[in-house]
């Protein structure tokens, strides 16, 4: 039997015990009436004399973290919400029966308690007990030497476990709270409605990815897990509401890494009256109030690198960019001959047929975009990979569209939006021939999308920021799934 198995066996041994002295090792009848925190708030400061002339009680819950037991007394280190603190519980102040009861309780029991603080002998601020219970009995020991697991996996896989004993871990998801929290209430205050679009689409739409597949059985029809709520936001502004937002969740069939998971958080947002270059000047003023916020500065470590939050951003064309990361003379970019030798020379392993367009792209990617640390906005996208994007006045081959980047990979994605009905149809329908040629992230058709456009979608600008890469540059997290409280992983092996 091993080691598990064995103190499985022992805790339900105990539940018995306790089920037989009356004792209920679930209860659901203790009231708390302050947390960790309060108590530290009120008293840290304080001295021995003063806290013992203080007349403060305090009822209190959480999980045992530690507990050395000394025979007729033992202190136990409890963790609730907001923070551990130390119990003293002795036999004398408890009482006999109740002490024993304890002696059974172990590390990772919840428990309540009700007690004075006090300060220990070596000046710890601590709780002594004048009550203790069990609330919940945990038939699980918690991991011994957690920071030193090797396996990051297990750690995602059970982010119970790892927030119970990692206390930054939970900072983490805290500060993600707050960052999202910021974002809703600065979108609100820029006088933006908040909404709520579909999850289900019968036509994927809004983002160059692969969707998920559905399927409804009383509609007989097959349904798509949105990749984006792009076409949708932009007919709420046809219909009248010319500033909205949503915060939610996409969903794209690609591959796993430390920067995809295939459901991730967007915040997605269309101002009517409003260009690509006001949605640059408005992501600035949005990440850096944020930054400021939530980290208190704008000057950044990420990965052990500083980063530099303060505006004016860097902004550059994406031929510009190549250029400049790529040490490639223009010229090279305006043959179609020689970007493809550059291609070959860099070992991308692309398509001949590819437009000149997706080449562009795919060496930007290559050469420029990890070497963007940085904020950066890049400009002058192709119109071939930006089927939703107005075309450039002055130069129909680019469109008025930026992506954001920072510390090498794209945090943002905004452009001023196509309203021409004619125009998006001919792009669709360009879409639909790459679909039907076997790219699998090509837009489908939609004809009600087009209906709508029909009835005057305003001069409008749409962005979409990525929530989780956000919060990892804000929280110095090298991974995606790290700012995830459960990311998508391959099956446990043997279920």
């Amino acid at each position: 039997m091993d080691e598990s198995n064995e103190l499985l066996i022992q805790r339900q041994e105990k539940i018995r015990e306790f089920r037989a002295q009356g004792v209920n090792p679930f209860a659901n009848d203790f009231c708390v009436s302050h947390t960790v925190e309060d108590v530290i708030l009120a008293h840290g400061e304080e001295d021995a004399d003063t806290l013992a002339e203080s007349g403060a009680c305090y009822t209190l819950a959480g999980r045992v973290m530690a507990k050395r037991d000394f025979g007729k007394a033992a202190f136990v280190q409890i963790k609730d919400r907001k923070g551990q603190l130390q119990v003293y519980v002795g036999k004398n102040l408890v009482g006999s029966e109740s002490f024993e009861l304890f002696r059974k309780f172990d590390i990772g029991d919840i428990v309540g308690l009700k007690g004075a603080p006090f300060r220990t002998k070596t000046g710890e601020l601590s709780i002594r007990a004048a009550e203790i219970r069990l609330l919940t009995k945990s038939m699980l020991p918690l991991p011994e030497k957690w920071h030193g697991l090797t396996d990051v996996e297990t750690r995602y896989r059970q982010r119970y476990l790892d927030l119970m004993v990692n206390p930054e871990v939970g900072e983490v998801f805290k500060k993600r709270s707050r960052i999202i929290n910021f974002i809703r209430e600065f979108m609100i205050r820029e006088d933006f409605l908040e909404v709520e679009t579909p999850m289900m689409h019968p036509v994927a739409g809004g983002a160059t990815a692969k969707p998920f597949e559905t399927y409804h059985n009383t509609l007989k029809m097959k349904l798509f897990l949105r990749i984006a709520p792009e076409l949708y936001l932009k007919r709420l502004v046809v219909g009248g509401l010319e500033r909205v937002f949503e915060i939610n969740r996409n969903f794209r069939n690609e591959g796993i890494s430390i920067q995809h998971n295939p459901e991730f958080t967007m915040m997605e947002f269309y101002q009517a009256y409003a260009n690509f270059e006001d949605l640059m000047d408005f992501s600035e003023r949005l990440i850096c109030g944020l930054a400021t916020e939530v980290n208190g500065s704008l000057d950044l470590v990420y990965g052990g690198k500083p980063v530099n939050l303060a505006p004016p951003w860097k902004r550059l064309t994406l031929k510009e960019a190549i250029c400049e990361y790529g040490g490639v003379a223009p010229e090279v970019l305006e043959s179609r001959e020689r970007t493809w030798k550059l291609a070959e020379e860099l070992g991308l392993d692309l398509d001949p047929k590819i437009g000149q367009g997706k080449l562009l792209t795919e060496i930007f990617d290559e050469v420029a975009e990890p070497e963007l640390w940085n904020p950066t906005f890049i400009t002058g996208y192709p119109t071939e990979v930006s089927p939703l994007s107005r075309k450039n006045d002055d130069n129909p081959e680019i469109v008025d569209r930026f992506e954001l980047f920072a510390v090498g990979r794209e945090l943002a994605n905004g452009f001023s939006e196509l309203n021409d009905p004619q125009d998006q149809k001919e792009r669709f329908l360009q879409q639909l021939a790459e679909k039907e040629a076997g790219d699998e992230e090509a837009h489908g058709m939609d004809e009600d999308y087009i209906r709508a456009l029909e009835y005057g979608l305003p001069p409008t600008a749409g962005e979409g920021i990525g929530i989780d890469r956000l919060v990892m540059l804000l929280t110095d997290s090298a991974s995606i799934r790290d700012v995830i409280l459960f990311p998508q992983l391959r099956r446990e092996p043997g279920t």
